[in-house]
């Protein structure tokens, strides 16, 4: 695949009259594109998905769910929520593992104009009052897990409180989640007006610095993430290009959510794509290569809902060879861009060859760009070109537009971006300005207009007043055949303010030392990037809920012993 041969399917599947076509619009004041051909609301896709009937919809361990008996529980779960006070613009909480029953929860709030709050699961009792408070649902939704947590609040929710997952006797005002769903025979969903700017859904941000914010979501931003997704598998399509969800009709698409439901990767970008095309996703219980290998076999996912370092993990796995990964169309990840030496593992290892990526934050309601295949084997640091309703700038410090090349500030406008932060008005402000979201991204454009992330506005080490990207110098560090994992991250200097640190963990079995690793470095790397700092770690890096390395946490109890 060529860039021209891209640039001409992209032109055709948006051409006017087609099922991508798109116009500028004003909403609030704000100049967007639009897709002349977008549904009111999420609700829309879920209704139409009735159709597939016996079709496998979700699996989870042992367990399969049709098509059918989703709609059936999510229709007698609207019927008891509406018996409960829930109604249009009311909040639902959900917080559990990725089970089957948290898609019932979503689907069912999203169907009657609910809108649901996806609670981060790896929070603690005092984060999850802090959640309630802030959301003020009507209704929570829990595994057993997060029951047990909740116990040891003082005050308890004062909401009714749904439990799944559980096999302790519970109080007699909480809610078992077999009685919300055990009607046989429910009536259809209620007929209900849902706007495009009504809210979907509040999702925080991952909260390892400072205290979450709700954003606050809207039906037409996750339309929009949909169709963008669309969008890119019908190019692909026209130039023979195997998609990320392959239109095939002889095989069911599937995915493998190997993140969780409560971030935009998991839900936004799997779940609702997937469930638009009729597609079977795969639930894990938690994070495992082996055991993704072993669902790839079996379930024949064509891609997997996962992070780079997951997508590592499975092609650097010892038993990669024995499990057949045919099925997959393309396999990368999100919430962190891929380095470069993976882009060529990936595509050297699966059937297909193709790689891909995606580029996107919690306040984007999903993608910003994608980047998938032979341009991608061809442009390894970038993450693809704005999507189609995406407008895309880079900015300095005060708020010029940069020409092609430069580094700056990424911006975003589109109608993907959030509606704002739930009750926090001021941060809402700080960062969407006229339409266009501060990203806090370091990046550039090129002149085919691909971008690259160079880094987290926060994520550099300033060593003398030089900037160093902490991305550049584990890129290197990867290009090492010995490396698994790697993080850099800025180590107090008395000399020179920071200077650069790495902590390293080695494939198994393989040797290095801080003098190797250094000599690796010479000549990839000016002397001044080389890592002052190098601790060899036993144990796989720590992640956040998302899947992101957890560096200052790695970073403090190196520097604190």
């Amino acid at each position: 695949m060529t860039l021209a041969a891209w640039n001409e399917a992209a032109a055709q599947v948006t051409a006017p009259g087609q099922l991508f076509s798109w116009s500028e619009q004003e909403i609030d004041g704000v100049p967007l594109r639009i897709f002349d051909n977008a549904p009111d609301s999420l609700r829309d896709f879920f209704v139409g998905t009735a159709a597939h009937g016996e079709a496998d919809y979700l699996v989870f361990r042992d367990e399969r769910m049709s098509y059918a008996e989703a709609h059936r529980q999510v229709r007698a779960l609207v019927g008891w929520l509406a018996d409960n006070d829930v109604g249009h613009g009311d909040r639902v909480a959900i917080s559990m593992r990725n089970y089957p029953e948290w898609i019932i929860a979503y689907w069912a709030a999203v169907s009657m104009g609910a809108v649901v709050v996806g609670m981060n699961a790896w929070w603690t009792a005092a984060e999850m009052a802090y959640g309630l408070d802030d959301s003020a649902p009507k209704v929570l939704a829990v595994d057993g897990e997060r029951w047990g947590r909740l116990q040891s609040l003082d005050p308890p929710p004062d909401i009714p409180v749904i439990v799944t997952r559980c096999e302790e006797a519970l109080p007699d005002d909480v809610i078992r989640w077999a009685e919300t769903v055990a009607d046989p025979n429910p009536p259809e969903l209620p007929d209900v007006a849902i706007g495009p700017d009504d809210d979907l859904c509040v999702f925080y941000t991952s909260g390892t610095t400072g205290v979450p914010k709700g954003a606050v979501m809207t039906h037409r931003a996750a339309v929009h993430n949909v169709m963008n997704m669309g969008f890119y598998s019908a190019a692909l399509g026209l130039i023979n290009e195997k998609a990320p969800i392959p239109r095939d009709q002889r095989d069911q698409p599937a995915g493998l959510v190997c993140v969780p439901l409560f971030h935009v990767t998991g839900c936004n970008c799997y779940l609702h794509p997937t469930t638009a095309v009729g597609g079977k996703l795969v639930l894990m219980h938690r994070w495992d290569a082996t055991e993704a290998l072993k669902l790839i076999d079996a379930e024949r996912p064509s891609t997997l809902a996962a992070v780079p370092a997951m997508s590592r993990e499975i092609v650097l796995h010892p038993d990669f060879d024995q499990y057949d990964t045919s099925s997959l169309g393309s396999l990368g990840g999100g919430g962190s861009p891929l380095h470069p030496d993976l882009v060529d593992k990936i595509a050297r290892s699966i059937p297909s060859g193709n790689p891909g990526t995606g580029y996107g934050l919690t306040e984007t309601s999903g993608v910003v760009t994608m980047n998938v295949g032979r341009i991608y084997v061809d442009k390894p640091t970038t993450v693809g070109q704005p999507l189609p309703t995406v407008e895309g700038k880079v900015v300095d410090d005060q708020g010029t537009e940069l020409p092609s090349g430069q580094p700056g500030e990424l911006l975003v406008r589109s109608p993907i971006v959030i509606r704002g932060y739930l009750n926090k008005p001021e941060a809402t402000a700080e960062a969407i300005v006229d339409g266009w979201l501060h990203t806090g991204d370091v990046a550039t454009i090129d002149e085919d207009g691909f971008i690259t992330i160079v880094d987290r506005a926060k994520d550099l080490v300033i060593r003398g007043g030089e900037n160093i990207a902490c991305a550049e110098v584990e890129n290197a560090i990867y290009q090492h055949d010995a490396v698994a994992e790697a993080i850099v991250f800025a180590v107090p200097d008395v000399r020179l303010g920071e200077v650069p640190g790495a902590a390293v963990v080695l494939l198994r079995g393989r040797q290095l030392d801080a003098d190797g690793l250094r000599a690796h470095l010479d000549g990839r790397l000016a002397p001044h990037k080389t890592p002052a700092h190098i601790w060899f770690l036993d144990t796989p890096l720590p992640r956040n809920a998302s899947g992101k390395y957890l560096k200052r946490q790695v970073r403090d109890e190196l520097l604190n012993p």
